[in-house]
């Protein structure tokens, strides 16, 4: 049952990646025509995958819905969204929240900029955990030794050549960031795109979400985008008095840790 179960789920991401017919997918998974076409009717029969009048299949509407309502029912994000679209009416910057699950960070919202120039991210998609200011955020407040575990199971991606390089120089960005409460990436990901980001904290003080502001030079510059931080950091900081009933200190970090 559970190799059918995976079988089965090992369709979406195939299809996410555009329509397949019947021979496409068995050859995906490794099995005969007859068993991908029992697992493809399953799917159907639930609204996961649609079949084309080409015969070939793509995901179904009632993934997407089930995707929207799970992403509704984040009670952060039904929480933080009033903030963000309010950060985003005072600087005109792309606005994002994100959330650390299952060993990714994901965005769980965003508010685009009001400037003709877009940044490519989407809800729901994972962050370049190694450099955004949002991942940084939300994995140092890790305990230690998980940490440490995660840094060595990373890959390093020279996205630019201000990309963080290795397990070492990450740590010491994570032990940065968990000392002084926010984060930057400034042009690591992207040479031409900045970004600032401040954790989102539950009633213990532990970082339930982060949130960032993101803008390119043609916009701003990165120095100019540092002014903003204070307005950031007050604007995550009501998000978490919010969330959390509580009154937590803007600037709390987690306690010391012993080396």
């Amino acid at each position: 049952m559970s190799q059918t179960v995976d079988r089965a789920l090992s369709i979406l991401p195939l299809l996410a990646q555009g329509p397949a017919d019947l021979g496409q997918v068995a050859d995906r998974l490794g099995v005969h025509k007859s068993t991908a076409l029992r697992l493809l009717r399953t799917l159907h029969e639930h609204g996961l995958v649609y079949r084309q009048q080409d015969q070939r299949y793509r995901l179904g509407a009632r993934l997407f819905a089930l995707a929207q309502e799970a992403v509704e029912n984040l009670d952060v994000r039904e929480i933080a969204h009033p903030h963000l679209v309010q950060l985003n009416e005072q600087c005109g910057h792309t606005v994002h929240l994100a959330v650390y699950e299952e060993n990714e960070v994901l965005y769980i919202d965003k508010v685009e900029s009001r400037y003709p120039v877009r940044m490519y991210s989407r809800i729901g998609k994972p962050v370049a955990i190694t450099v955004a200011a949002v991942a940084k955020l939300l994995l140092a407040d890790l305990p230690q030794a998980e940490r440490r575990a995660l840094a060595e199971k990373l890959d390093y991606p020279m996205y630019t050549s201000r990309s963080i390089p290795n397990p070492a120089a990450f740590l010491k960005e994570l032990a940065a960031v968990r000392e002084q409460g926010w984060a930057t990436d400034l042009g690591g990901h992207e040479e031409s795109i900045n970004c600032i980001g401040a954790p989102i904290r539950g009633a213990d003080g532990r970082v339930v979400a982060a949130m960032s502001v993101s803008a390119p030079n043609v916009v701003v510059t990165a120095e100019e985008l540092l002014t903003l931080l204070p307005l950031l950091r007050r604007t995550a900081a009501a998000i978490s008095r919010e969330y959390s009933g509580a009154v937590p200190d803007a600037h709390a970090v987690p306690p010391k840790e012993a080396p």
